[in-house]
């Protein structure tokens, strides 16, 4: 029960204004369908959380802090070349449900590498040796604190500017993909 308890509260309060939040937001304010998206987060943490639990068991002392930081920066600045190019929906096309959990777990799972819940949830999987309590703490824990970007997002929708909303995404990932970058080079040694 420990081991589910501080992987709980340690995501729920990593993810407290997180990169990832913001994507919850972008994603309810475009396809208002809150629990498609949820569901998409699920599955997302799900499997990004049980591979960094195993590769804290496992491989967590063999990697470097420059070679997470290279790959967490690459992946931002990915997110931040996806956040420019929103989808187009022709005119009379509905979103549909499988849209928004297709396209919420893809870019959580994506989001998620290298992220400080992942980086949380290695540390715990190597501290706990209950890897099932482990990740289902760390994907309640995220749950938890995207729920209710997910609802306020719909909730707000129509009245968000979803192209300043892109932008401003796109800067702000190209911003932490640059420092974390930064930082693997001085990493290296």
């Amino acid at each position: 029960m420990e081991a589910f308890l501080v992987s709980l509260s340690t995501v729920a309060i990593a993810e407290m204004g997180d990169r990832t939040q913001l994507l919850s937001l972008m994603l309810a304010a475009h396809y208002r369908k809150p629990w498609p998206i949820l569901a998409g987060v699920l599955c997302a943490t799900l499997a990004n959380h049980i591979v960094a639990a195993l590769v804290g068991v496992r491989l967590g002392r063999f990697l470097t802090p420059a070679m997470l930081d290279a790959a967490v920066g690459v992946s931002m600045i990915g997110m931040a070349l996806w956040a420019l190019k929103p989808d187009k929906l022709e005119e009379g096309t509905r979103r549909g449900t499988a849209g928004a959990f297709a396209a919420t777990t893809v870019a959580f799972f994506i989001a998620e590498i290298g992220d400080k819940t992942q980086i949380a949830t290695v540390a715990l999987a190597a501290a706990y040796s209950n890897l099932p309590a482990v990740v289902a703490g760390t994907t309640a824990g995220m749950l938890l604190a995207n729920a209710p970007v997910v609802f306020l997002g719909k909730a707000f929708s129509d009245r968000l500017p979803l192209t300043a909303m892109h932008r401003i995404a796109s800067a702000l990932f190209l911003i932490i993909g640059a420092v974390f970058i930064y930082r693997a080079v001085h990493h290296a040694p």
